[in-house]
């Protein structure tokens, strides 16, 4: 075989496990905790003017599948589990910005969805529990 022939096929043999190296690096991981104490109750938060998260997402019926909030006020370690599963997904690990997470609860002219059958729970990106929901997603 010829030398030239021999250095293009390494060549590409270099790019091709560059690229898959790249892509198999995995996402940053989120924080199970700080999901827990600190996003969680975001979703059992009375906003004015609004219903809580869970009302709403306390089920299978969108997006964002939170699991019922029990009477006794506390989600057991499985539905924690559960909930923490259901909001990762919502997260755009390579665009952190713009996660469904994010977008969705926020007013549009903050740049969220113009649609949210809930009403927008954040009027800006100023709002403490955006900030929150942020942090967890991992926007700088």
């Amino acid at each position: 075989m010829p030398l030239r022939v021999m250095m293009l096929c390494a060549a590409v043999l270099g790019l091709s496990a560059g690229s898959v190296a790249f892509a198999a690096a995995p996402a940053p991981a989120l924080d199970y905790n700080f999901f827990k104490t600190r996003v969680q109750p975001i979703f059992l938060k009375k906003r004015e003017g609004h219903a809580r998260c869970v009302v709403c997402h306390g089920g299978d019926n969108n997006a964002l599948h939170l699991a019922q909030h029990p009477a006794s006020g506390c989600w057991s370690e499985e539905d924690n589990k559960n909930n923490f599963a259901a909001v990762s997904a919502l997260v755009n690990a390579s665009d952190p910005a713009n996660s469904r997470l994010l977008i969705h609860p926020l007013a549009p002219e903050a740049g969220g969805d113009l649609f949210h059958s809930g009403g927008r729970q954040f009027a800006s990106k100023d709002d403490p529990d955006w900030k929150t929901l942020a942090q967890f997603a991992g926007v700088k």
